[in-house]
């Protein structure tokens, strides 16, 4: 397991744009978070304009000069939407094209047929997994918990029994799996391998799933007894498609940016040979965008076309999915202006000089210091970004699998305990009609569950690999 050590303080660090001390560089840390936190929380303040004033906040603090201040922001912004924002709405297309052609109702229709009584959790999990790949967590959500209540309540499941596994699957794909924006902002800013990465957060998410979805759900079902609220139950939808996608052709859409991205990191491995021909190519089609851009096209073909749709159809298709999504952009966007503050201002070097004594496993200090971002902004993103950026320089040393589980670090970190400062928590309150104290019993506690499992999971595969 890697720790901090003072051979990773001499690795080059970046000139910092101020030439404050350690206490003022804390407090402007403090007061910047702060700021951020009261401004989404109490101010109600887009989380994009909170971002950038926190980030003005922290350099002024820090005693930097503003211009500069803006130019690190400015720059960490830039490069953070360069570095995943084609990503983002690739993968808004694809999930929109899944909604509308019915291939995602498809998925749920052919596993549920399977599945019933004691296997039903379990199915919901695998639902929401495999769902959960290409969509963001709140599409996710609206997607899945109609599915969801419609189950519990033509079936006469226990709602928490139902709904809690196909959370934990969309929850544990949003922070550990790249192609979700969170990871692949971790991967940009410490420099992971995205296809070790993405293996290694398969392997840290099915336990961690198991543990927060159907065995959790047990007990969630008997701390919390509701029944799926009447109201939130959707009705068929006026426009019946003709026909939908195969469930086949779904999953292997769904599938197919994962297998290329897999691919590339196996060829990497076996090849090891950066220019050979077969790893180039690789190189090439493994890449996430170039991945995405396939899922996307093959999906025209597997999922629209099947579906009766037209060209003017999907254009608009295209269109509508890549509308909702430009408050993701910015938020990420500012989230990684915020980071390029942090490590500019010297905060990233700074949290090294602290902790060199401390002997604590830097998995172990980035999975904290999400934890802390998290609880205080209420954003799993900004939580991941924010630490990302924070604990970067701990990278500089380490090998490549123990960088991709850094990320995952981060990624799990960033999950902890959602409260009253979340959107998705108030998300699951409403769709399920719990009350606040109801929502923490399961919502929260799950979160709290994926976290601190996935952590260990993490600490332990640094123990072994």
């Amino acid at each position: 397991m890697t720790t901090l050590s003072v051979e990773m303080l001499a690795a080059d660090p970046v000139e910092p744009i101020t030439s404050a001390g350690h206490a003022q560089l804390g407090i402007a840390v403090l007061v910047g978070i702060a700021v951020i936190v009261l401004l989404i929380t109490q101010f109600k303040l887009h989380a994009f304009l909170s971002l950038t004033i926190g980030s003005l906040a922290l350099g002024a603090v820090a005693g930097a000069p503003l211009d500069k201040v803006i130019t690190s922001f400015t720059t960490g912004l830039g490069s953070t939407v360069a570095g995943v924002g084609v990503l983002i709405a690739l993968g808004a297309i694809l999930g929109k094209m899944l909604a509308d052609s019915g291939g995602a109702d498809q998925i749920v229709d052919t596993i549920l047929e399977k599945a019933g009584g004691r296997s039903l959790p379990w199915a919901m999990v695998l639902i929401a997994s495999v769902i959960g790949l290409p969509l963001f967590f709140e599409v996710g959500v609206v997607l899945l918990i109609p599915v969801v209540l419609m189950v519990a309540k033509r079936g006469n499941y226990s709602l928490m029994r139902i709904g809690i596994p196909a959370l934990a699957g969309l929850s544990v794909m949003h922070g550990l799996v790249p192609p979700h924006p969170g990871p692949l902002v971790a991967i940009d800013a410490v420099g992971a391998n995205l296809g070790v990465t993405l293996a290694l957060g398969v392997l840290v998410a099915v336990p961690t799933v198991i543990v927060a979805g159907p065995l959790f759900s047990k007990v969630a079902a008997r701390w919390v007894d509701v029944p799926a609220p009447d109201r939130m139950i959707p009705q068929r939808p006026s426009e019946e498609l003709e026909r939908r996608p195969g469930f086949g052709a779904t999953l292997a859409t769904i599938l197919l940016p994962v297998v290329l991205m897999l691919a590339k990191a196996l060829v990497d491995i076996v090849v090891d040979d950066p220019e050979h021909t077969v790893q180039r190519v690789f190189d090439v089609i493994g890449s996430p965008l170039i991945a995405l851009l396939a899922a996307v096209l093959v999906g025209i073909f597997t999922l629209a076309r099947p579906a009766g749709f037209g060209k003017e159809r999907i254009s608009g298709l295209v269109e509508k999915g890549l509308m909702p999504i430009a408050g993701i952009l910015l938020i990420v966007g500012a989230g990684g202006g915020f980071k390029q503050t942090l490590i500019d201002c010297g905060v990233g070097q700074m949290v090294l000089e602290i902790s060199k004594d401390w002997s604590i496993p830097a998995l172990l200090l980035a999975w904290l210091i999400a934890v802390a971002i998290r609880l205080a902004t209420g954003s799993a993103t900004v939580a991941t970004v924010s630490a990302a950026g924070l604990v970067a320089p701990l990278a500089a040393d380490m090998s490549t699998t123990h960088t991709a589980l850094l990320v995952l670090a981060i990624g799990a970190g960033s999950l902890f305990f959602s409260h009253v400062n979340d959107a998705g928590f108030w998300l699951v309150k409403e769709y399920f009609g719990l009350s606040v104290g109801q929502t923490v019993k399961t919502w929260s506690v799950m979160e709290t569950i994926i976290s601190v499992v996935g952590g260990g999971l993490v600490l332990l595969l640094s123990l072994v690999i």
